[in-house]
């Protein structure tokens, strides 16, 4: 009986070829950590997707010197993504502080797909709490930008009592909650606006003034995205309510 025929050596090495990028397009691909080195002290960002949810993007920072039980979120708005925070510092400036930092791409937004859940105001509310879980943050603080207000709000109407801080920065959807809802939330509130910024800044201003445990900072010569007009400014607040909560 003769053996079956041998293939040509060229078509051999285009299966394998073809083989290997098969294998290729179908493993998903791995988070590759960025690594900041000043001072001689190296900051690294990971940046990866969640495990059971394979749609979002997120960057995290390890605190550097002793971590503070706070543990803090990054949300971003409509026209930023995660990579925001990374580029203004204010993922490193936590980490150097003892803060666990961790900057999430919203469903749509960066290196996120867009998710069905998101469609919802309850399902981008069981969304924002399921990333939490997978990221094993325990004690938020949630920082909300512009259009985050649309996860950030529904989280905090309906889990408020697990948040240890939120700091709304002009947020949209407050127009969506009466002022007696916002009343009855206790936590410690930051509201961050930009002096610059008559519209969003000033409606959302309406409605979370009613916060009762809450204080007020106003970044001067700043419009909308406030903390990118004066980021200093914004991270010594940030910081200085931060490290009060601790």
């Amino acid at each position: 009986m003769q053996g079956a025929p041998k293939l040509p050596k060229g078509v051999l090495l285009a299966l394998g070829l073809l083989l290997t990028i098969l294998l290729y397009l179908g493993l998903p691909s791995l988070p590759q950590p960025l690594i900041w080195t000043r001072d001689r002290d190296n900051v690294t960002i990971l940046a990866g997707l969640t495990h059971s949810n394979s749609s979002l993007f997120y960057r995290e920072v390890q605190p550097l010197r002793r971590p503070h039980r706070i543990e803090v979120v990054l949300l971003h708005g409509k026209a930023f993504t995660s990579h925001i925070w990374q580029q203004l510092g204010t993922l490193e400036i936590l980490s150097r502080r003892g803060y666990r930092a961790i900057a999430l791409d919203l469903p749509g937004f960066g290196n996120s797909f867009p998710l069905p859940a998101a469609r919802t105001e309850a399902g981008r509310a069981d969304l924002l709490h399921q990333v939490l879980q997978d990221l094993k943050v325990k004690n938020l603080v949630l920082v909300s930008p512009s259009l985050s207000g649309l996860y950030s709000l529904p989280f905090l109407m309906r889990t408020h009592q697990q948040l240890c801080g939120f700091v709304p920065i002009a947020p949209t959807f407050t127009e969506n909650y009466t002022y007696k809802q916002f009343s009855a939330i206790k936590t410690p509130t930051l509201i961050v606006y930009g002096a610059l910024d008559k519209g969003l800044a000033q409606e959302s201003l309406h409605k979370l003034q009613y916060l009762p445990n809450h204080s007020t900072v106003k970044l001067q010569d700043a419009g909308h995205a406030c903390y990118l007009h004066q980021p200093h400014d914004f991270h010594d607040a940030l910081l200085t309510f931060l490290d009060k909560l601790s």
